[in-house]
């Protein structure tokens, strides 16, 4: 059996000097999709932040992707990043740039050169997530679900073994965020592993999953009811 894509023991978690979430442990395999939930200021953003390189692990052991995050050196951070796709609640699009110019400073940043291959690339990951008609168009040129679709694009554009999910629905409406949940399952059904911290229980009863929660200062699984 493979052994875990993330793995969390006895950790520790701080913001500054003051722990936020204490000794968790968790794993989660490849190809699971992971709902992490909880009240504003739970710790939610705090763990989705540690797993990206965004605060140091100081307490406890923890590996994602194949990298130590407890001994994570500052030049590791892009290769760690390279290997995760991340989705932003507020979708983090340059505004004065095109979709393509976008997702084209994404692989210019991460080593692409050749502008064929990444013309290529950027064609197909839009049209995994139908959105290849907005090539040439301005993020204020398409609406707020459009814009989180291209955002998943570009979490794509280096096939990452996992994606993150920081509130993706947060700024959407109920319409919207049914169809963005309906991309990231579709995403995961193909393979992919999804971690992704959410507020919205609504989404959570229309697509259960494994479902983690940040409450008093630790982590643990709820189980869902089913109706």
């Amino acid at each position: 059996m493979s052994h875990p894509i993330l793995s969390l023991k006895s950790v520790n978690i701080y913001q500054e000097h003051n722990a936020v979430l204490t000794n968790i442990d968790l794993d989660v395999n490849r190809g699971e999709f992971i709902y992490i939930i909880g009240k504003t200021g739970s710790g939610k953003s705090s763990l989705m932040k540690t797993l990206y390189g965004d605060l140091k692990l100081r307490e406890g052991q923890g590996t994602f992707v194949d990298y130590d995050l407890a001994n994570l050196r500052e030049r590791d951070i892009p290769y760690l990043r390279r290997k995760i796709g991340i989705v932003f609640q507020d979708f983090k699009l340059l505004p004065d740039r095109t979709v393509h110019e976008n997702l084209l400073f994404v692989l210019k940043a991460t080593g692409w050169k050749e502008k064929t291959e990444m013309d290529v690339k950027i064609n197909e990951v839009l049209d995994k997530v139908g959105m290849k008609n907005a090539l040439h168009k301005m993020p204020h040129q398409i609406s707020g679900g459009e814009q989180q679709r291209v955002a998943v694009a570009r979490a794509l554009l280096n096939d990452p073994e996992v994606i993150l999910a920081d509130e993706p629905t947060g700024n959407l409406d109920p319409q919207t965020s049914v169809e963005v949940m309906q991309l990231l399952r579709e995403i995961n059904q193909n393979g992919k592993t999804i971690v992704m911290a959410t507020h919205d229980y609504a989404l959570i009863m229309k697509f259960p999953a494994k479902t983690l929660k940040c409450d008093e200062g630790t982590v643990f699984e709820v189980v869902q009811r089913t109706v």
